[in-house]
């Protein structure tokens, strides 16, 4: 493998086009990347972007050198994404797909494919074709495993669970179409153990590699100390404000809990009735989107971070960044989170509300426990979700695919 590569990463969502952590840790990869001398060409839909979002993002973005962004526009705004996601295929944007793959990578790594779609992938793309697993797409039609619209999905009801999601059906995902396009990917990634496993138990055959996602946010040495001093602590929350994220099950409580405040950053669908949950409630603030330097001071500033998700969340890219700043987190014992502090020591898990409140005060009432799990997060951090451990891993995943590829049969 020649020591530079050119990188093609597919995606539906990239920033400042994005909503989630899957497009931000999309971003960080391609910079990393190209800052180790690789050229990293990014393809993503805005059509799907605006189609959900309902305007343009308030910013433009930054990209460092080396990479470069192709923004996808069909002219036809929502009929473009709802297309694809009909047919599982880039009807409008095809053309221009194909076009731009004809450029000449070595490897192509295909991540959130719900509303871009997969063009059939033959030999002729890259030498090595990827595919990281960021939600559950390839067995779920809502990409959540959250039935329903109010549980995890421990049994499938597709249809009625997509129409609850107020989705149209695919039914072109029990024609054989997934099957065909797995096959024709060299490796399968996502990042959490917890992940690999709910998708074989939900019927994805193909095995997949683990590789964690890492950060680049925060602290480069040591983590800092609280910079700024406070009038009564506060813990964080940090995501979109959606269901799955679990906010509401924060707030009954902080109408209750005296000792401390929570400090809200994120915006989402679900903003306006989780606004309305807190009204009244003065310990509750909500801070809207934060830029990296505002959550960097949020992160180092509070005693912990409360990750609350109520859905499968394969991995929690939050509280490695909370991590990076010497804060540890609370996690809810579901998904790929509890993970994490398994592997880190980093924090706690729990699974009630009197266990989340002993925990809080535990931190609360132990300075030295909130330093002590802080600093077992940070150093963890630095050994297992670091750029330098992840693009090391990544890369011998490339090289395993590459050898695995010229001994493979394509049809």
């Amino acid at each position: 493998m020649s020591s530079s590569l050119r990188f093609c990463m597919i995606t539906t969502f990239y920033p400042p086009y994005s909503f989630g952590g899957d497009a931000v840790f999309v971003q960080q990869l391609s910079h990393e990347l190209a800052r180790r001398g690789h050229e990293v060409e990014v393809i993503h839909c805005a059509d799907a972007y605006r189609a959900l979002a309902g305007a343009e993002p308030a910013s433009s973005g930054t990209e460092s050198p080396g990479v470069t962004v192709h923004r996808l526009r069909s002219g036809l705004g929502i009929i473009s994404p709802l297309a694809t996601q009909q047919t599982g295929l880039p009807i409008l944007k095809a053309r221009t797909i194909r076009a731009l793959l004809g450029r000449g990578f070595d490897v192509v790594h295909y991540h959130n494919m719900s509303l871009i779609g997969d063009l059939g992938l033959d030999r002729s793309l890259a030498p090595v074709t990827l595919q990281t697993l960021h939600e559950y797409w390839w067995v779920c039609p809502t990409h959540m495993l959250f039935k329903y619209d109010r549980e995890p999905c421990t049994r499938k009801r597709c249809v009625p669970c997509t129409l609850v999601h107020r989705r149209p059906p695919q039914f072109w995902r029990w024609l054989g179409g997934l099957r065909r396009s797995a096959d024709r990917v060299d490796t399968f990634i996502t990042a959490s153990r917890f992940a690999r496993d709910k998708h074989a138990e939900m019927g994805f055959e193909r095995p997949i590699e683990v590789l964690p996602y890492f950060t680049t946010r925060g602290a480069a040495a040591a983590p800092a100390p609280p910079v700024t001093p406070l009038a009564k602590p506060y813990f964080l929350f940090v995501g979109r404000l959606e269901r799955v994220k679990g906010l509401q099950t924060l707030i009954p409580l902080f109408r209750r809990y005296a000792r401390a405040r929570l400090v809200v950053a994120g915006t989402g669908s679900y903003e306006a009735t989780l606004r309305r949950m807190a009204e009244g409630a003065g310990e509750i603030t909500f801070l809207g989107h934060q830029s990296g330097d505002q959550l960097g001071q949020l992160y180092a500033n509070a005693v912990a971070i409360i990750v609350p998700s109520v859905w499968y969340e394969v991995f929690g890219l939050v509280i490695i960044e909370a991590f990076a700043h010497g804060t540890p987190a609370i996690v809810r014992n579901i998904g790929g989170m509890p993970e994490i502090i398994e592997d880190s020591g980093g924090g706690f898990v729990y699974d009630t509300e009197e266990e989340l409140v002993a925990r809080m005060d535990a931190l609360l009432d132990e300075p030295e426990l909130r330093r002590a799990r802080g600093q077992a997060g940070y150093q963890a951090l630095r050994l297992r979700w670091s750029a330098d451990v992840h693009i090391e891993r990544y890369m011998t995943l490339i090289q395993a695919a590459r050898g695995q590829r010229s001994q493979r049969t394509w049809g």
